[in-house]
């Protein structure tokens, strides 16, 4: 089976929590605070592995969560950073978030590597927050959470020149003559079950990549037989092959098959209308209406396109159509379908929002956010100090000016996370 498309959960890591830590020194009766900071949770990478060809692996495996920092030590022992979790992917990946659809990365050649999510910082050790006035800060703190989010892996493969066109119009075996791939070969008018690709070289020293673009059937833009899936294959290539059965052996008319096919491109994408098209005519070994041929002919250099009349099946023809193509290649410049400009990459404080979210659940003050459950486990709440400075940062974040303009009085209950507070002015 070749699968071209996966969905993936991923997790970086969460940063060490900073230590709370005191010297002991046996001659040091009033040892200040040594607390060391957390470590940098792991990222996650996605890199190009040239060995792989299809997403297979994550049929199997759909969660991928990198290892946390180490907590911060005594002595201001730094705590250890995460190992980094790598995954690999085939050459012509592209990584999607699935809720907004933004690019992350478009993973092209061997070796790339790109960062899918960013493991999260290690907190401060309470040697930190040490002052003329604090001189034994009892708190420290928490390592920041990595980011979480399920994407979506994409194989566009990679080839110069496809072969679209009809099922049954002679694609795969063209794509067998001119190559070593072996597609499998039928009378049917479905549709080649997964792309083919094979190496042409009819000039020296000049070769390319061609693939049999399987699902290319009249409603393929709107997902019928496999069209939806295997049509974003043809996005990469930079030169297309179309075969269209001239021979009028079913009575097909070629002129509306061609059209056909073209509509279906420009549904699903309107710059496939952009690439140079070079028309084989196939099947000339057994012409059976010559009025229809013609009429194709005719038809086709009107509007500019270049015909080579050939015949899959006795090679006629086959070895001109190539070295065409071989010459056109090296005048289209490579397909690029993300530009630097579209990538959208998460950023961690974008992600982890800093807006402070104020609820009422029945009677009780509810206080939710990223910043609030940062301050929340670096607080020791037996500690009058640490203490003080939990509710001063409410202060300077403006939390009791919002929960006095939502009503709060006297003794009206405040939840932050799992800890529930009176309220007192």
């Amino acid at each position: 089976m070749f699968v071209d498309k996966a969905e993936i959960f991923i997790k970086s890591g969460k940063g060490g929590d900073g230590r709370v830590s005191f010297r002991r020194e046996k001659y040091v009766p009033d040892g200040g605070p040594d607390g060391g900071d957390g470590g940098r949770g792991g990222d996650i990478y996605a890199i190009v592995d040239s060995g792989m060809r299809t997403l297979m692996d994550f049929r199997y495996k759909r969660k991928y969560v990198a290892e946390p920092g180490e907590d911060g030590g005594k002595k201001n022992k730094f705590g250890k950073d995460a190992e980094d979790l790598i995954i690999k992917v085939p050459p012509g990946t592209i990584v999607k978030e699935k809720e907004s659809g933004r690019i992350i990365a478009d993973l092209i050649e061997p070796g790339e590597k790109k960062i899918l999510a960013k493991g999260g910082k290690g907190g401060k050790g309470n040697t930190h927050f040490k002052n003329a006035v604090r001189q034994a800060p009892t708190f420290a703190q928490q390592g920041r959470k990595g980011q979480e989010y399920t994407i979506i892996l994409e194989l566009k493969m990679l080839a110069d020149v496809g072969l679209v066109g009809y099922p049954n119009v002679g694609k795969s075996t063209l794509l067998s003559v001119l190559t070593k791939a072996t597609p499998k070969i039928a009378n049917y008018h479905f549709t080649t079950l997964k792309p083919n690709l094979g190496v042409v070289e009819v000039i020296k020293g000049k070769s390319f990549v061609l693939a049999d673009i399987p699902g290319l059937i009249e409603g393929a833009s709107e997902g019928v037989g496999l069209g939806h899936d295997f049509l974003r294959h043809v996005e990469r290539t930079k030169l297309l092959v179309h075969v269209v059965d001239v021979s009028g052996v079913e009575g097909r008319n070629p002129i509306e098959d061609f059209d056909n096919i073209n509509k279906e491109l420009l549904q699903y994408d309107s710059r496939l209308g952009d690439k140079v098209q070079v028309v084989a005519a196939n099947k000339t070994d057994i012409i059976y209406d010559e009025d229809v041929y013609n009429a194709f002919i005719e038809e086709m250099e009107k509007r500019g396109h270049k015909v080579f009349p050939i015949s899959a099946a006795t090679q006629q023809g086959i070895i001109e159509l190539m070295e065409y193509v071989t010459m056109e290649l090296d005048h289209i410049e490579d397909v690029v379908l993300v530009t630097e400009d579209e990538h959208a990459f998460y950023d961690l404080d974008e992600q982890q929002n800093q807006e402070i979210l104020y609820t009422r659940d029945g009677d009780v003050y509810v206080v939710d956010g990223d910043p609030i459950e940062r301050l929340v486990y670096s607080t020791n709440f037996s500690d009058v100090e640490s203490l003080r400075r939990f509710q001063n940062i409410l202060q300077k974040q403006g939390v009791f000016d919002k929960l006095r303009e939502m009503g709060i009085e006297d003794g009206d209950t405040v939840r932050i996370f799992d800890f529930e507070f009176d309220y007192y002015e």
